[in-house]
């Protein structure tokens, strides 16, 4: 077959099966879409009826809730309704009772008022028959208000008076009388205990010669030599007249001691130059330093105080060479450590710290010529510089009174030094310083007036003062004793204690003709 034919059958059947189709996809069509909206009908249809159904159950829901909601409100309305209730009842009662009790302070505000006014009018009475009463006293007695007042308080005063003055004996002579009783026990005790011998020390020092050449060899060629041992040193030479000796002084008893020993060396030695003394003087110097450190070493031995700074163990040790009033320092302070225990162990207080208190009491005099301030001050700042207790630096601090004692372990202290000092012979004293302390003595007690004389007795212990009979009277005696003691106490420096005495005397004296 031709091509040709075969297009053109194929064109024909193109051209009728395209109409064909196309109508039969039409009519398909128009089934399906009315099928849907069948369907959409039908959809929409159940959708309102559940949406109907919906309603009616909310509808319902709602009104069971309301219904429900409404009761309860009810309920609590009731409620606080009967709450309401009640509270107001309460205050309607409490109105009431405040209203009855306000009416009974009203009637008692009105009473009160009532004896008020009683009250002021007897006292208005009382007035005039008190000032009518005056009246007629004064009248009777041709006194005076302000007179007879007075007259009232000065006889009251002199009974005053003379009632102090008796208790005041009294008390004192009981305290007294146990006491001393007690004080003389322990401290008779104490002594028994602790006996010590003194001897008397000067701040000199004197070196033996073998011949009086040898002064001239000590002093050497122009006086190099003495220069030399008193430049190392630092003390003072003197070569006198005095046959075979020659005399030191230094106020720092370490040098002296220092220069005595270099002295013997050389003249034992017998090479007496420059360069030898030099030599000398610091082998003097080792054997010093280490007969301190024993002799520090040995006190502490001896009263039993351990644990001290090696430094304050030197500063003791330096006291075997410091004299106070002739008496040698260390050997003092040894002695009060020993009585300060005694003391203690009787009064039931600390030994121990009693002791240290005691052997370090008068550590500051070991330096007291290098560092300005009394022996007192210093020894407090070595105390607290080495880190001792509180106990012992109030002790060194108030054993000559500087503060006032505050603990039994200062008062204890206190007392067995004026005891270590107090012994005879322990101390001396030149006599200018002794005829000061006297006349100071008298001048205190003639400060006070209606004293005739006084005179002070027994080296000083004792004062014994007269007063004018007209002008102090038997009361006044022992108040004026009092007075005394305590300036004395307050102006002037003494060991152990002064003994007040007051004497008054009358006389009546009449002649027989």
């Amino acid at each position: 077959m031709p091509i040709w034919l075969t297009i053109l059958l194929v064109l024909v059947a193109l051209a009728v099966g395209v109409p064909i189709g196309i109508m039969y996809r039409k009519r398909v069509g128009e089934r399906e879409i009315g099928s849907a909206e069948d369907e959409a009908t039908r959809i929409l249809n159940e959708a309102i009826k559940s949406a109907e159904s919906k309603k009616r159950e909310a509808l319902v829901e709602a009104k069971e809730e309301i219904h429900k909601n409404r009761s309860e409100y009810e309920r609590e309305v009731r409620e606080r309704r009967a709450e309401l209730s009640k509270q107001e009842h309460r205050l309607q009662q409490k109105e009431e009772h405040l209203d009855k009790k306000t009416d009974a302070i009203d009637r008692k505000n009105e009473l009160l008022t009532n004896k008020l006014a009683e009250v002021e009018a007897q006292q208005e009475e009382v007035r005039r028959l008190k000032d009518a009463e005056m009246e007629v006293l004064e009248r009777i007695s041709g006194y005076t208000a302000e007179e007879a007042k007075s007259m009232l308080i000065e006889s009251l005063a002199s009974e005053v008076t003379h009632e102090q003055a008796v208790r005041l004996r009294e008390i004192e002579a009981e305290f007294k009388e146990e006491a001393d009783e007690r004080a003389r026990e322990i401290i008779t005790l104490a002594i028994q205990r602790c006996a010590a011998d003194h001897a008397s020390e000067v701040t000199v020092s004197v070196v033996s010669l073998p011949n009086d050449e040898m002064k001239g060899r000590i002093i050497g060629r122009e006086g190099r030599n003495i220069r030399s041992i008193e430049t190392l040193t630092g003390v003072d030479l003197i070569i006198d007249d005095t046959p075979e000796a020659i005399t030191i002084s230094s106020f720092d008893p370490v040098r002296r001691e220092v220069a005595r020993i270099a002295l013997e060396k050389l003249i034992s030695d017998g090479r007496i130059h420059p360069a030898r003394i030099e030599e000398m003087v610091a082998k003097a110097q080792k054997e010093v330093n280490a007969t301190i450190k024993a002799e520090g070493e040995r006190a502490m031995y001896e009263t039993g105080v351990h644990g001290l700074h090696p430094e304050l163990v030197k500063l003791l040790g330096r006291q075997k060479y410091r004299t106070s009033y002739g008496q040698n320092v260390l050997n003092h302070s040894i002695e009060v450590a020993h009585i300060a225990g005694l003391i203690a162990a009787e009064l039931g207080a600390d030994v121990n710290a009693a002791k240290r208190a005691g052997l370090l009491h008068d550590i500051g005099k070991s330096i007291d010529h290098e560092v300005e301030g009394s022996h007192v001050a210093i020894g407090v700042d070595i105390a607290k510089k080495y880190k001792e207790s509180e106990t012992v630096i109030h002790a060194i601090a108030a054993h000559h009174n500087d503060v006032e004692p505050q603990t039994v372990v200062a008062c204890i202290v206190q007392a067995a030094d004026a005891i270590s000092a107090g012994r005879p012979g322990a101390r001396r004293e030149n006599i200018e310083n002794y005829v000061k302390r006297l006349q100071k003595l008298e001048e205190v007690s003639m400060s006070f007036p209606g004293i005739d004389s006084c005179y002070a007795i027994q080296a000083g212990r004792e004062i014994r003062v007269m007063v004018k009979p007209d002008q102090v009277s038997e009361d006044q005696m022992t108040l004026l004793a009092r007075d005394i003691a305590k300036k004395i106490e307050e102006e002037l420096t003494y060991p152990g204690q002064i003994k007040v005495h007051v004497i008054r005397e009358t006389k009546a004296v009449e002649y027989a003709k």
